[in-house]
């Protein structure tokens, strides 16, 4: 568990395969300001991982983030029964076997907003994720938007497919795959990024790859030049 600034702590679990690629997965942990905790992408919980997060505070809200990021719901909702779950539909059509207390897309308000932004990221017929900025710690909070994996994660071929699909730090994005489902609604996406931007984060933690601690808004127009080319260029003109 490691502290990336003031009620918020990342938490890297093993390693799983996805597509015959190692897939690295991390959590993030927020301290509410009422004591409450806010888990995000939760991965495989063991003994030792609980009594760490015990010694945080009560375990309140368990987010899935979208279809791909749920494996491990149910051993958290096992050991913490009177936290309340939220996903995005997507994760509640593919997980009808977990309790959930609503689709992230419904809420209006959420019970986190004081302290936590969200946002659904919509446009691909692929996948949707809802997005979370932080605003204390100014961190943004993604799980596969961004994909940033260092180059040591994989041996030669597979680190040379990485860089070929576009998420090989330092230069890592949305994987192409997905980029591709917005052929016909970049328009949208775009709204969305520049929402994201936005929020001016200082930190951006992402499931899989390398957290970014500097220039971090630079990064996301870099990021999502797939867009438009001139996103950078046109944001600092804003």
């Amino acid at each position: 568990m490691k502290s990336i600034g003031e009620h918020i702590w990342i938490v890297d679990g093993s390693t799983v395969q996805f597509f015959t690629m190692p897939f690295t997965t991390r959590m993030t942990i927020v301290k509410l300001s009422n004591g409450d905790l806010w888990i995000h992408s939760p991965i495989e919980l063991n003994p030792q991982l609980k009594q760490q997060v015990d010694s945080l505070g009560a375990v309140r809200y368990l987010i899935a983030p979208n279809h791909l990021h749920h494996l491990f719901m149910k051993q958290w909702q096992d050991a913490y029964p009177e936290a309340l779950s939220f996903g995005t539909e997507e994760v509640l059509k593919k997980r009808s076997d977990l309790s959930f207390t609503g689709p992230l897309e419904k809420l209006t308000e959420t019970p986190w907003a004081k302290e936590i932004d969200s946002h659904l990221f919509t446009g691909s017929p692929a996948m949707e994720e809802c997005v979370f900025f932080h605003k204390p710690s100014q961190t943004l909070i993604v799980t596969d938007l961004i994909e940033n994996f260092s180059p040591k994660a994989f041996g030669s071929f597979k680190r040379f497919m990485a860089s070929l699909v576009g998420v090989l730090a330092p230069h890592g994005k949305m994987p192409l795959d997905w980029r591709l489902t917005f052929t016909f609604h970049k328009k949208e996406a775009k709204k969305h990024i520049e929402h994201i931007i936005a929020w001016q984060p200082m930190t951006i933690v992402m499931a899989h790859g390398v957290i970014i601690t500097e220039n971090a808004v630079d990064f996301l127009m870099e990021s999502f030049d797939w867009l438009e080319p001139s996103i950078a260029k046109a944001e600092q003109l804003n």
